[in-house]
């Protein structure tokens, strides 16, 4: 029997189905890819790819979760160590190379989803994750502790959308963008006020 046609054991079957899985959902979406392309790219039949995750709904979230931890445990070891600045850069660095470097796991998560999947979940994680080292760095500063997760899910939703559009312009380099969001985040909480003024109301 040829290499090529060797038969897979049940865990290379599986990881078979995932990387397949990840191309055809960036492609199409959720509710444009069907089992049945899947098992044909596969070339194997539709029930193999049921009997290892018991649908297209099960292989989705195999291949969401598996991102999220990817790209969860590339931000925490770059805030793990440093100094503040140092860790904001790389976050931001972390999640931009993440797009650049995984761009059908990017898609996957950014397309429309069914509830509890996808982007809205990898943010609020990576935000919390994000969130807890802007609460130490808060109390150790003297600030509100409380409103770190305002400003962490702030600049989680700005890198979001800036690998969104830059995912659309590749042209700059990635450790370009990354410099200018670093920059502009931190900027900002460099002069944070420690109690900012409410915004006041218009009367007229």
């Amino acid at each position: 029997m040829s290499a090529s046609r060797k038969r897979l054991s049940a865990g290379e079957r599986r990881s078979q189905l995932i990387d397949i899985g990840r191309r055809v959902f960036a492609e199409k979406g959720y509710d444009g890819a069907s089992v049945e392309e899947i098992a044909e790219r596969a070339k194997i039949s539709k029930p193999v790819v049921y009997e290892h995750f018991g649908g297209k709904e099960g292989l989705y979230a195999v291949v969401v979760d598996r991102e999220m931890e990817y790209v969860i445990d590339q931000i925490g070891e770059a805030i793990s160590q440093g100094e503040p600045r140092e860790r904001l850069e790389g976050a931001v660095l972390a999640f931009l190379e993440y797009v650049k470097d995984r761009p059908d796991g990017f898609a996957v998560l950014h397309r429309d989803a069914p509830a509890n999947h996808g982007l809205a979940n990898l943010l609020a994680e990576v935000g919390d994750r994000v969130g807890e080292v802007f609460a130490s760095e808060f109390k150790a500063a003297g600030y509100d502790r409380k409103a770190a997760p305002i400003y962490a899910q702030a600049l989680i939703g700005m890198i979001t959308f800036v690998a969104v559009w830059w995912r659309e312009n590749p042209k700059i380099a990635v450790d370009e963008v990354a410099a200018h969001l670093a920059a502009l985040g931190w900027m900002g909480l460099r002069h944070l006020p420690k109690k900012p003024d409410k915004p006041s109301r218009r009367t007229d």
